[in-house]
């Protein structure tokens, strides 16, 4: 072949992949109207969340972005007449999971489906109760395509089984309603033990139960329904012994049953308004000595927490698979001496989470980038999502209102002067700081169970947390802490265990 011709040969092979190229990618634009009988429900303003996947079912907006089959888009919109078809393209500013936008869609199949995040006020995040979301619509991206989405249904309120052991509780907290300047309610669920009805006289201990992350009140429903646990629950042989599940919403995500500078006063709330009140409405002993405290994951964080931080209000805690119990191991992030968050000082990605073999299932980049896409702020401190919450929870007040970022958003830089900030949290300096003080008063509470091969690499912290209590003296820490070998995140948690030694405590208290 001569060189004209091998240039020409060449030339039209570029042309061809370009047109090849081109025709791998496709624009979508959107029309959203909003549904005749949703139209008394709908708010003008709010965010606009997008999802794209290549599978049916889970439906969309409930699917998992970190396969690489499933993308969220996220945008803030005003000023939306409920009247009004709402156009949307791919050159307005969208937040994104993919590397691509809606103009250039890579072809496919996608099922897509919007929800109109409108409900920020009441709630935290995007599917729940108050918001409207669209029916999923089918696209076969070949060629330009214009998707027409209606908002046809409503997110419903929240509502317990019913069952004569299970009560509901709420109440406006002063403390909270005074830091919002709006009225704020705390709410639980309450499991009554079997012998309750038939003993109007008798008083009962009780457990405080913290949820998983973002858990609510209503998680008491998969109790009622778990035939086994309820067979065993309503015999003459299980503990009489009351369950008061806790709710995890707050303004930033879960509100970690703890004080801070963005949620407010949530762990005064709980110990001063809550407690008080329910102990009394439930014919709940209220001392100390009958009080105690559980919970897995996030659960397991904030049960530890509050032993700790109000270590006579609680008889003992039973903490599972907790969050970072120190900030050095914050996950795989040491937040006080590394630069980035995303990428460890060799350059690889951080991951987030794993198998119990090892296999990393995805990075905390990608995690933040989803939870940026779910902020209305376009990043993760306003998400509702776990980062967002810890972020919430452990940093101070930014002079935008907002949470401060412990790391930057796009890059995962951390921010040095928030590290400091999120000391006061860290357990591990917490209880080393206090010990001498604080030591009596655990004695026989702390009891603690994580998978060594912990999903979220919460067992590094935790081996940190369990070498400080084994060098203690003065007292000399007595805390129970399990390892358990090649299990995961909270995979030893039980209701019934954790009731049974709470009985068994009592029992040996008698």
């Amino acid at each position: 072949m001569n060189i004209k011709n091998f240039l020409l040969f060449s030339l039209l092979a570029i042309i061809s992949y370009a047109g090849f190229a081109q025709q791998q990618s496709t624009k979508l634009a959107f029309t959203i109207s909003v549904d005749d009988q949703l139209k008394d429900s709908f708010k003008s303003n709010g965010r606009l969340l997008i999802y794209l996947s290549v599978s049916e079912k889970p439906e969309p907006r409930f699917s998992s972005v970190f396969d690489g089959k499933a993308f969220i888009f996220g945008i803030n919109l005003t000023n939306w007449g409920k009247n009004e078809n709402r156009h949307i393209n791919g050159s307005d500013d969208w937040s994104k999971t993919s590397e691509w936008d809606f103009n250039s869609v890579p072809q496919g199949v996608y099922y897509v489906q919007a929800v109109w995040f409108q409900n920020r006020d009441a709630e935290s995040r995007s599917n729940t109760p108050g918001n409207l979301y669209s029916a999923p619509v089918k696209v076969d991206t070949k060629g330009k395509q214009q998707v027409e989405l209606t908002l046809t249904e409503i997110i419903p309120e929240r509502t317990l089984e019913e069952h004569e052991l299970v009560e509901f509780f709420e109440m406006e907290s002063q403390a909270l309603t005074k830091w919002w300047n709006k009225p704020v309610d705390l709410k639980a669920s309450v499991l009554l033990p079997s012998g309750y009805k038939s003993n109007p006289n008798k008083k009962y201990p009780v457990r405080y139960n913290v949820a998983g992350y973002g858990g609510r009140y209503t998680r008491i429903n998969s109790l009622i329904k778990n035939e086994e646990f309820m067979s065993w629950w309503t015999s003459e042989d299980s503990p009489q012994i009351i369950t008061v599940f806790l709710d995890g919403e707050g303004p930033f995500g879960d509100c970690y049953q703890l004080d801070s500078e963005n949620s407010g006063p949530y762990g005064e709330a709980l110990i001063n308004e809550l407690i008080p009140e329910i102990e009394k409405q439930f014919r709940i002993e209220g001392t100390a000595e009958s009080r105690f405290v559980d919970g897995c994951s996030t659960g397991g964080w904030v049960s530890l927490a509050l032993q700790l931080i109000y270590p006579k209000t609680f008889n003992g805690c039973w903490s599972y698979s907790p969050d970072p119990v120190c900030f050095a191991k914050m996950q795989l992030v040491n937040v006080y001496e590394n630069e980035n968050a995303f990428y460890n000082d060799r350059g690889y990605l951080r991951p987030s989470m794993r198998d119990i073999y090892g296999e990393p299932q995805f990075s905390i980049k990608q995690e933040i980038t989803a939870e940026n896409v779910e902020g209305y702020s376009n990043t993760f401190v306003t998400s509702g999502g776990q980062w967002g919450a810890w972020n919430a929870l452990y940093s101070p007040k930014g002079k935008d209102g907002l949470p401060k970022p412990i790391f930057d958003p796009v890059t995962g830089a951390i921010d040095k002067e928030v590290a400091e900030h999120w000391k006061k949290y860290d357990l591990l300096k917490y209880t080393a700081s206090n010990w001498p003080e604080l030591g009596p008063k655990l004695k026989g509470k702390i009891h603690i169970w994580m998978g060594d091969m912990d999903n979220f690499y919460l067992n590094n912290s935790m081996r940190d947390f369990d070498q400080y209590l084994k060098s203690t003296t003065n007292p000399k820490s007595d805390a129970q802490i399990e390892f358990t070998p090649m299990k995961g995140h909270c995979s030893n948690y039980s209701h019934k265990r954790i009731l049974t030694e709470i009985q068994q405590k009592l029992s040996e208290m008698e």
